[in-house]
């Protein structure tokens, strides 16, 4: 039992640095694929073993996850906002620095999360029957406050506006696979990438060894807001790390670029935690990985719950190393390249991508989110406004 559980946490590492460096590759897709072959698996590996493969993947995933982000500008559904802050601190030489902020968040989250474990259970047992019913206006009060808070309301209500309404569309596109993909990629990943050639001829040098100077209270208040995030994501159905983001930055200001980046790491990391909190109390799925999980474990006990907190702490530290070590890999080799070469196969990957996963269709919608995306860079409003493409759905699924 031991050896293949020992097993099915390294090679659960191991999917996990590919899903987390290969942009459109997500968990979920790794996860369905053991679960379809999970009548053949089950013949050498137990369900608590494959479980165990999916919990590791997921984690190592939420570690490795933001080092396309940052240094390629390809988001996924749950980095999208981490691109602006990463992107910038790569085209001033601190690419590195960004992604040590993720780490930091990626694993205090974990540390803190199973630390709380035992406060999470009574939290959501009893938090989400008091806020389930207000889903939907909670999301409203957080619209209006991000549009009124913005220096430029009328451009930041037009932003939401055409975001929300692209988001309205292609999320009720009937048979089309992954469309966040090329959604997210376009608001946040093409349209990044194409301001920023305009302005860099060459890729500055990474400085790895820089010492990172970070205060404590920065630190905690990021950490907290996390679990906020996490929390936010594992109670409330529809609402994703992204979305969470949102709303915690309307709670927790004042956080900063460094604070941001915390954030953006612990966010996913605390998401998978409470949802096996959400499935053991409330014995529901809050996201892909954990469905497949639910399926090959039917009846989740303290026990299960237990091992499954262990694997995802081995894991977690595992992935700190990879991720600091690849880190460094990238930015010693991005900076060998020119810049504007290095944006241009960016943007041709990323469309291919869309193209191979998404067809024709995802084509378009790339090419309508990275116009809409466009917009805030040109007129200088907050980009935050346009993950209206997930929160103008979730928001009218709740009230409507």
């Amino acid at each position: 039992m031991l050896l293949e559980l020992i097993i099915a946490i390294v090679l659960g590492i191991a999917a996990g640095i590919i899903t987390g460096l290969t942009p459109g590759i997500h968990i979920n897709l790794v996860s369905l694929l053991v679960l379809s072959a999970a009548p053949f698996l089950s013949a050498y590996f137990s369900l608590i073993a494959l479980a165990c493969f999916i919990i590791s993947m997921s984690v190592t995933h939420s570690f490795l996850d933001p080092i396309p982000s940052i240094y390629l500008g390809a988001p996924d559904s749950d980095q999208a906002l981490g691109v602006l802050p990463g992107h910038r601190y790569l085209l001033a030489g601190h690419g590195y620095t960004a992604l040590k902020l993720t780490v930091i968040g990626s694993f205090g989250a974990l540390i803190l999360s199973v630390l709380l474990f035992p406060l999470f259970i009574q939290v959501v047992k009893y938090g989400y029957e008091l806020i389930s019913a207000y889903i939907g206006y909670i999301l409203l009060a957080v619209v209006v406050f991000m549009i009124l808070r913005d220096n430029k309301k009328l451009w930041a209500l037009l932003v939401f506006a055409m975001s929300g309404v692209l988001g309205l569309i292609v999320l009720n596109i009937p048979g089309f696979n992954d469309p966040l993909f090329p959604m997210l990629s376009g608001l946040f990943g093409l349209s990044t990438l194409l301001i920023s050639i305009n302005g860099n001829e060459s890729m500055p040098i990474q400085k790895v060894e820089e010492e990172l100077k970070l205060s404590k209270k920065l630190t905690i208040k990021a950490l907290l807001s996390g679990q906020l995030s996490g929390f936010l994501t594992a109670v409330l159905p529809g609402v994703g790390a992204a979305t969470a983001a949102v709303l915690s930055l309307q709670i927790t200001r004042n956080l900063g670029d460094k604070g941001f980046m915390i954030l953006t790491g612990s966010i996913n990391t605390v998401n998978f935690i409470l949802s096996m909190t959400a499935l053991y109390v409330l014995d529901k799925a809050r996201n892909g990985a954990i469905i497949v999980v639910q399926k090959l474990v039917e009846d989740i006990i303290l026990a299960h719950i237990m091992i499954f907190l262990c694997v995802t702490m081995i894991a977690g530290g595992v992935a700190v190393f990879l991720a600091l070590k690849i880190g460094k890999v990238f930015s010693n080799l991005i900076t060998r390249v020119n810049y504007r070469k290095l944006v241009i196969s960016i943007i041709l990957l990323i469309i291919f991508l869309v193209f191979l996963l998404t067809s024709w269709l995802g084509l378009l919608v790339l090419i309508v989110s990275t116009a809409i995306g466009l917009i805030p860079a040109i007129v200088k409003t907050t980009r935050t406004q346009s993950m209206g493409c997930i929160m103008l759905p979730v928001m009218l699924y709740f009230l409507l």
